[in-house]
């Protein structure tokens, strides 16, 4: 505590309003977000690379969060005070940090994969400043990001070699796709069975319950998804660059609005979480593809 209270006592409304900003490339949505974009229109080997980097990093981190059950800095320590802006998106218990992981799900599996060095700066330095940005917000300590970080760094560099040349050996993604479901079915098990103690807070309890619906849905829909694409479509990420943004913001757009509006029809529940998750991921891998090859058409004139 005593590093967090160190970065309390430097805190200013204009550092506030950044690091509040660069903590959002630990954000799920940014995460999928990105993942989706470099599936649909750069290489969708390295898409899956970072799903895969992300989703196994969250199964991860949710099992040790629900296994340590540590709270969040300001619950341990009534005296601390925490960047409002920081609260609605510090859901959860504390340790480990589920941000500092997912940013190197979009990130770290970044810098591993490309090839450009100044893109590699950027990816290191975005990681490192999205770890900090966690402390200096007060939402998590130093063992928190910590933890993340090397779990996060192991994922990154032991997957790799797996996704390397997943375009020569597409039927591999099934396999991988398979033991991840098995991994978030056990994570699930010991979520809704396991008898935890009476001072658990049931409302950490509950965010990790749903995590493990959300990502058993995401898995699902994504193995549908992949299966459609390899028989049906196998589509070309290439079109014309004013093409890949029309096509990155329309189907971006259907994602959220499918996010959204199923909640809105049938509520928040965690079959419902599944469910549409299930929905966004089977569109983004299977469904939405299919317009590529029109894309593809726009601008060869």
């Amino acid at each position: 505590m005593q590093l967090l209270y160190a970065l309390e006592s430097i805190r200013m409304p204009w550092l506030d309003s950044i690091m509040s900003l660069i903590t959002n490339c630990g954000g799920e949505m940014v995460f999928m977000a990105l993942a989706i974009i470099v599936f649909w229109c750069f290489n969708k080997a390295c898409g899956c690379y970072m799903l895969t980097v992300g989703f196994s990093g969250t199964v991860l981190n949710q099992f040790l969060k629900l296994a340590f059950r540590i709270p969040r800095p300001w619950v341990r320590d009534p005296n601390f005070t925490i960047v409002e802006s920081a609260r609605a998106e510090a859901t959860g218990y504390s340790f480990p940090s589920g941000h500092t992981q997912n940013v190197f799900a979009s990130f770290g599996a970044g810098f591993a994969w490309t090839k450009k060095a100044w893109l590699k700066i950027v990816c290191a330095v975005l990681i490192v400043l999205t770890a900090f940005s966690r402390m200096y917000l007060g939402v998590h300590t130093p063992m928190d990001v910590g933890v993340s970080f090397i779990a996060g760094l192991i994922l990154v560099i032991a997957l790799y070699p797996v996704f390397r040349d997943l375009d020569q050996h597409p039927q591999r993604m099934y396999w991988i796709l398979l033991v991840m479901v098995v991994l978030d079915v056990a994570f699930l098990l010991y979520a809704q069975l396991w008898p935890f103690p009476a001072d658990v807070d049931p409302v950490n309890l509950a965010e990790g319950q749903k995590n493990a619906w959300l990502l058993l849905g995401a898995l699902i829909g994504f193995i549908l998804g992949y299966a459609v694409d390899q028989k049906y479509v196998q589509f070309d990420t290439k079109a014309v660059w004013w093409a890949q943004i029309i096509k990155v913001v329309l189907g971006l757009v259907i994602v959220i609005a499918i996010r959204a509006g199923v909640k809105m029809l049938l509520g928040g529940s965690d079959w419902v979480t599944c469910l549409r998750y299930g929905l966004m991921t089977f569109f983004a891998a299977g469904i939405w593809p299919m317009t590529f090859s029109w894309f593809a058409k726009l601008g060869k004139h």
